[in-house]
């Protein structure tokens, strides 16, 4: 009997209509537990490289985990992966909400789709059955209208959607993949593969209770993690700001990204901050299932700008890219704009990289209005930002060309523009700038995904000996250390953080409700999976875990024919900032290429190519792979 997880996976063949059920070993669930890990698996079993990202052949997978939606708070999030039209590398975004507990609940652990319907359809899935409906009626419709139709045809308002958008049909290769219209598997353009796929959206109810091996453990565990959750400052401060508490601490550090990475300090921070979102158009905080900390931001705005409470309201990384990105301190724009991107299912932070690396464009002339059909697209034009959302969405126009991302748009408008196109393997960088944060520089440049900022946690934590430190003392963290810092001792710290982190991935946990962040502790988490699994388990075996989900997105990619040459920074990442960061934080391409070629080393890669070892990959369990790449 199968405990915690359903032991039930659906394959879904949208060429031949089809749908079949596979029940995988005991040993793959223990092996590779589930999301971003479990994904791989099937990725790198059944796919052969090379395949088109939008075409049939590429696969996409949703995935849970082993420990997904059992009654704790943080174990939410589940994995949308696939090869990336972005960047033809491994894509991989994870969400959290609801849509992803309610798959387990249904009693299935994860869904692998394949192939390309003729015509528009929608998978519905309820209590272990699956069926593949038209979506005739769904086609060109905004996410909102869409999930309204959906349980109204199925007569169930609690039925939970995930659905790629308009923005996904037209094959943005940053769209993404939105539940309960405000959850979003954001990045690397899941969406897109959906799109292609015509598979409009996923419509899952579940009525079953997960069995958990030892629920009184739960329980405990439970109440806990509650508790600390209460005594959690950052915990507490994002309930009360959301992400975009955020805001000020980094202009504060002048590490604020702004105006497309120029400057690190932005004068309306103010303005765009959690503190100002909750003064004036908070509605209400919200939080995924189970959770306590309920960071979640729901929005009211009426005027010249509107945003509606259903659609939920922007995340820090979205007042960043759409605000100080863009130079743009209208809270109310920005949150239209954040609803605009999850009516249509757009990645927000991809969006406003690349309308701002049109906007440095237009002011250093090389883009003029008539190229961005008459709109003069420079830093802090509000209204053009959200027209150029629409335009993006849609594919019409000057959107069409920034529709593909920075690294395309740069290669059609030629003129120099790469210099401006900020990008890591053809993905937009976030809103963080490694330049004040240095282990984010390994981050960006190793994340199989390209450019990711939650590929590890961020050097700041780490500063002195305080709670976030002593919460990762029992991975083997144990020094505190500059932010700046980037010798051996930085990369030791960068390696077991970016373990920590993948198990995440892998586990389905949310990084703002357990260490070093928040509240659910490491051994805790280890604790968690025994008494919902029944497996006798240790924090040693998450890690272990955590190392393999990082080998096989480099397996990935080494097979799609990346190399260590995609494993690189911006030019504009190793210029001083303008304002902001002293010249002093300044980092050269000398001491990234040794912390790089160090870190190979510490992950038991080749030094020079980045290639893991024949006998890393036999430690890993990954022997199956050897030859592979």
């Amino acid at each position: 009997m199968t405990l915690g997880y359903n032991g039930k996976i659906l394959r879904v063949d949208l060429s031949t209509n089809t749908i079949a059920e596979e029940t995988p070993a005991e040993l793959v669930y223990r092996t590779y537990m589930g999301g971003s890990a479990l994904s791989l698996y099937f990725l790198l079993k059944e796919q052969k490289a090379g395949v088109d990202p939008l075409g049939p052949e590429n696969k996409l997978v949703f995935m849970s985990s082993v420990i997904s939606g059992a009654p704790l708070p943080g174990l939410t999030r589940y994995t949308a992966a696939s090869r990336s039209p972005l960047t033809g590398a491994f894509g991989e975004a994870e969400a959290g909400g609801f849509w992803g507990p309610e798959l387990k609940m249904a009693g299935i652990d994860g869904i692998i789709v394949e192939g390309r319907s003729p015509k528009p359809v929608y998978l519905w899935i309820k209590d272990g059955k699956g069926e593949i409906r038209d979506a005739a009626q769904l086609w060109g419709k905004e996410t909102g209208e869409v999930e309204r139709l959906i349980r109204e045809e199925l007569g169930d308002v609690r039925i939970r959607v995930a659905q790629c958008g308009p923005a996904g049909e037209k094959l943005v290769r940053y769209a993404c993949v939105v539940n309960e219209l405000k959850h979003a598997n954001g990045r690397t353009g899941m969406g897109a593969v959906m799109g292609s796929k015509n598979l409009r959206a996923i419509a899952v109810r579940g009525t079953k209770r997960l069995p958990l091996a030892n629920p009184e453990k739960v329980r405990e565990i439970g109440k806990e993690v509650v508790k600390r959750i209460k005594q959690s400052p950052l915990a507490q401060n994002l309930r009360k700001f959301g992400t975009p508490f955020f805001v000020m601490p980094l202009h504060n550090s002048g590490i604020l990204p702004t105006r497309n990475f120029q400057v690190g300090q932005f004068e309306g921070a103010e303005a765009i901050s959690g503190e100002t979102m909750t003064d004036t158009i908070l509605q209400k905080s919200e939080g995924c299932y189970a959770c306590a900390v309920q960071c979640k931001r729901s929005v009211k705005v009426d005027g010249k700008y509107t945003a509606r409470p259903e659609y939920g309201g922007p995340e820090y990384e979205t007042v960043a890219s759409l605000g100080s990105f863009c130079s743009i301190d209208n809270l109310a724009a920005i949150a239209q704009g954040n609803e605009m991107c999850n009516r249509w299912g757009l990645d927000t932070i991809s969006t406003g990289v690349c309308i701002a690396f049109a906007m440095e464009c237009t002011e250093r002339g090389i883009l003029t209005s008539k190229e961005t059909d008459g709109i003069d697209l420079r830093f802090g034009n509000v209204d053009g930002m959200l027209e150029m959302i629409r335009k993006i969405a849609f594919r019409e126009g000057f959107g069409n060309i920034l529709a593909d991302g920075v690294r395309r748009a740069a290669e059609k408008i030629g003129k120099g523009s790469e210099n401006y196109a900020h990008h890591i393997k053809g993905q937009e960088l976030p809103m963080h700038d490694p330049r004040g944060k240095q282990g984010l520089t390994l981050a960006y440049a190793t994340s199989p995904t390209g450019a990711d900022h939650i590929e590890a946690p961020h050097d700041t934590s780490f500063l002195t000996d305080g709670p976030m430190l002593k919460a990762v003392n029992p991975a083997g963290v144990l020094e505190p250390m500059s932010a700046q810092e980037m010798g051996p001792r930085k990369i030791r710290q960068f390696v077991h953080t970016q373990q920590i982190w993948n198990f995440f991935n892998s586990l389905g946990v949310c990084n703002f409700a357990a260490a070093p962040y928040t509240a659910f502790p490491l051994v805790m988490l280890a604790e968690a999976v025994e008494a919902v699994t029944g497996w006798d388990t240790s924090l040693f075996e998450l890690m272990e875990l955590g190392e393999r989900t990082i080998t096989m997105g480099r397996m990935f990619n080494m097979r799609e024919g990346l190399s260590s040459e995609d494993d690189n920074l911006p030019d504009r990442l190793y210029e001083p900032l303008e304002e902001g960061t002293p010249r002093e934080k300044q980092f050269t391409r000398e001491d990234f290429n040794k912390a790089l070629q160090l870190y190979y080393q510490a992950m038991g890669w080749d030094p020079q190519t980045g290639v893991p070892t024949g006998g890393r990959l036999s430690y890993l369990g990954l022997d199956w792979l050897i030859d592979k790449e």
